[in-house]
């Protein structure tokens, strides 16, 4: 029975693999998925332009080199704007939800979920500090980072007496809170306000 239940799998999945083309079967770096995409598009509509796809503005990665290189590239971006674009440093210091974590030049790869808290980016003696609320870090083995935010302001342009203000009034609804969206919500600003207090402060 399990002899006839795996000859069903193998020929099934022989027949999809005839019909279509696995990705791990594509050799590296071909856009073939995107150029069939394009082709189909200009057999249904052959007089407007076919829509751009992830694939056209993505660029190939760097090879992981040999030797660990000096710098850390940083790419470093928010819904609406860049803040670091390929900017090569010597370490950043993300706020992840297991640990604060810093990155230097030939870290493992790793993706990181980010909390409210401090990013440090450090450049020779120069360190620049910016406060995020959330988002994720994607650490390449190739010395590249990936930071995505969700939002950020560098630190020296945030008023201590507004966050002092929004930490008071945030814990003020946790304890009024009768439903528990409410108090989620309340808490999130505690928690928010909270880290802005201790990057201030610390």
């Amino acid at each position: 029975m399990f002899r006839q239940i795996s000859r069903q799998l193998l020929s099934r999945s022989s027949m999809i693999k005839g019909s279509r083309s696995l990705s791990t079967d594509l050799p590296a770096g071909e856009t073939t998925a995107n150029q069939a995409f394009i082709d189909a598009w200009k057999k249904a509509s052959p007089n407007m332009d076919p829509p751009k796809t992830p694939l056209t503005f993505m660029n190939p990665r760097p090879a992981t080199p040999s030797s660990i290189p000096n710098k850390l590239t940083v790419n470093f971006v928010l819904p609406y704007q860049s803040e670091l674009s390929s900017k090569e440093v010597d370490q950043v210091i993300i706020p992840a939800t297991t640990g604060v974590m810093g990155v230097l030049p030939g870290h493992v790869a790793t993706i990181a979920e980010l909390k409210p808290g401090v990013l440090s980016v450090v450049e020779g003696n120069e360190t620049t500090k910016y406060f995020i609320s959330s988002g994720f870090a994607f650490i390449h083995a190739n010395s590249y980072a990936d930071i995505v935010a969700v939002e950020a302001l560098p630190l020296d342009q945030i008023d201590p007496a507004e966050v002092t203000k929004g930490l008071a009034e945030f814990t003020q609804k946790v304890s009024s809170a009768t439903t528990d969206l409410e108090k989620a919500e309340a808490q999130i600003g505690v928690d928010v306000h909270s880290a802005l207090n201790a990057a201030l402060t610390g």
